[in-house]
């Protein structure tokens, strides 16, 4: 009887594992790629260095005598990690600053899409370096962490105010440091976190290419999404946050990143049709159909928002007159002589500037018509976009407890508290140590740096206690150039360190009573990230440190 059912049942189940095992196996090795690519002295140390795999590109790394093997390009746009600045542990990607781990690839500094890279096994047999790399890492050169879900039994709720950069990187890593609780995000616009950067400089995308993480994402880690939904107050005392649709939620912990909203010029006129202010992904593209080669555009303000407006609509309109109250776009960022040549670029793309003038009214019956300025000049005007600053939305915050600035910003220490323990802030909204700039509190409205925000919140909320190591670092495209700008702080003079500004291809550093404070380039990668990196160590620069010796900068050398 047992042979009988060994021989009818048992054997053609074995059969049929082994069958299953041979083809398990061969999806195996089908699916991952091994092969020498080079030998050890082939990679200098401290010298990253790309290799073929397969039909895919992988990064060599020697640091310490440890050879890492990682994705080859930032996973924001796709920079050349080969090209960029090497830290103790992390390389930075020259275009956007993105920090990745040289041992896992895990991100630590943004922006990357909020995706790590893949890092490949490296074997090192004698001579030979043999990396084994999956075929799909090969192929997307990204990867997304592990996260854990909702524990249903946990009483624990996380509620996160905003729908920013800052918001969706909080609630990512809080499950990849395996919180478990509730996680609740509260977005004000009906759509999932975008990459607000386009809303000026590229108005025509669409939200589905801009959008960082898509519904299924978030939904496969248990974490829910209120849209077109406002938070109205905070009552710390109860631990709960009131919504314009008339919830309330109960929150563990509290993290906001509300943002900041454009300010509007209290003139008469400002509420005329066709003014517009420029925030989000509606009000670009209602500005977007609103162009015509028969309309004339005047643009308030030449810092980069309007900078930008203006860049991306010169070929959609028929003219572009950009006012603002100094004598050069973004001086106060850049200095003047970036100022100067990005003016005299713009007037030959046919935009043309009205400086050191103010808004008087706008004139119109229903639709704006035009712009009077305090020069007693006025300008006709068909499509208006006002870009003077902005302001924090932190108004429903008012009784709450939370410690605010006079000009509306939220007062957090080194790990992103507030005064109330469990309730944290962050992004363009708070008020935080800049570590690069000996701690100075301060709001700094930067993409990169909201995402740095989200990951340090999410850590010290899931228990992790970990402090801002933060180092602004942001970019901008006009007139077809990329101008890099790493640091924080005003300056008093300028070092015009390395290349010809008027021919847009410049090191700038900035200097205050001889110290270093911040960086910029154009068309010389990766210096600023070399920079960001160096600052990143605790260290700091003089006078004496950047001046150029023989066209090499001793500092980057």
């Amino acid at each position: 009887m047992i042979k009988y059912i060994t021989q009818q049942y048992i054997k053609p189940f074995l059969s049929i594992f082994r069958r299953l095992l041979k083809i398990k196996m061969a999806c195996s090795t089908e699916d991952y790629i091994e092969e020498v690519i080079c030998e050890t002295s082939d990679i200098l140390e401290n010298h990253p260095k790309t290799f073929k795999l397969g039909e895919g590109e992988i990064l060599l790394i020697k640091q310490n005598n440890v050879i890492s093997a990682l994705g080859s390009r930032c996973t924001h746009y796709g920079g050349p990690l080969v090209n960029g600045a090497l830290g103790n542990g992390r390389i930075r990607c020259p275009w956007h600053g993105a920090c990745f781990d040289l041992t896992t690839g895990d991100i630590e500094d943004f922006p990357g899409r909020l995706d790590s890279l893949p890092c490949y096994k490296v074997t090192v047999d004698g001579e030979n370096v043999k990396v084994r790399a999956s075929i799909a890492d090969l192929r997307h050169n990204k990867r997304k962490k592990n996260m854990v879900k909702r524990n249903r039994v946990s009483n624990d709720s996380v509620v996160v105010i905003g729908g920013g950069p800052a918001a969706a990187v909080c609630v990512e890593t809080l499950r990849q440091e395996l919180y478990d609780g509730r996680i609740t995000m509260i977005c004000q616009e009906k759509y999932l976190p975008y990459d607000r950067t386009k809303c000026t400089k590229q108005m025509d995308f669409t939200i589905c290419d801009g959008q960082l993480r898509n519904g299924p994402f978030y939904h496969s880690h248990d974490i829910d999404i209120m849209k077109s939904v406002e938070a109205v107050s905070v009552n710390t005392k109860t631990k709960t946050v009131k919504l314009s649709n008339n919830k309330t939620l109960q929150y563990t912990k509290l993290f906001i990143a509300t943002g900041n909203s454009p300010k509007r010029i209290a003139v008469k006129g400002e509420d005329l049709k066709n003014i517009f202010l420029l925030r989000n992904y509606d009000h670009s593209k209602i500005l977007y159909s609103a162009l015509s080669k028969d309309k004339r555009m005047v643009v308030i303000g030449g810092g980069f928002i309007g900078m930008e407006v203006a860049d991306f609509c010169a070929d959609k309109v028929k003219k572009i007159t950009l006012v603002m109250r100094y004598d050069k776009p973004l001086k106060y960022v850049f200095g003047n002589e970036i100022g100067g040549v990005l003016m005299k670029l713009f007037t030959k793309k046919g935009i043309e500037f009205v400086p050191n003038v103010n808004v008087v009214n706008f004139i119109g019956c229903d639709k704006v018509e035009s712009v009077n300025l305090s020069d007693g000049s006025s300008l006709p005007a068909d499509l208006v976009v006002i870009g003077v600053g902005v302001e924090p939305n932190s108004a429903f915050l008012e009784n709450s407890g939370i410690h605010l600035k006079s000009d509306g910003t939220i007062i957090t220490n080194s790990r992103l508290e507030t005064n109330v323990p469990n309730v944290f802030a962050g992004g363009d909204v708070a008020c935080a140590p800049i570590w690069s700039h000996n701690n100075e509190k301060a709001s700094v409205g930067h993409f990169a740096l909201a995402h740095y925000h989200g990951r340090i919140a999410g850590l010290n909320i899931a228990g992790k206690e970990t402090e801002l190591r933060s180092i602004p670092f942001f970019w901008t495209k006009m007139a077809g150039y990329s101008i890099r700008y790493c640091g924080f702080g005003n300056f008093d003079h300028i070092v015009d360190a390395a290349g010809s500004y008027e021919e847009m291809k410049f090191l700038f550093i900035y200097l205050k009573n001889e110290k270093v404070v911040a960086m910029s380039s154009c068309n010389m990668d990766p210096y600023v990230s070399k920079f960001a990196e160096l600052v990143q160590q605790g260290k700091h620069l003089t006078r004496a440190d950047v001046c150029p010796c023989d066209g090499i900068l001793k500092w980057a050398s």
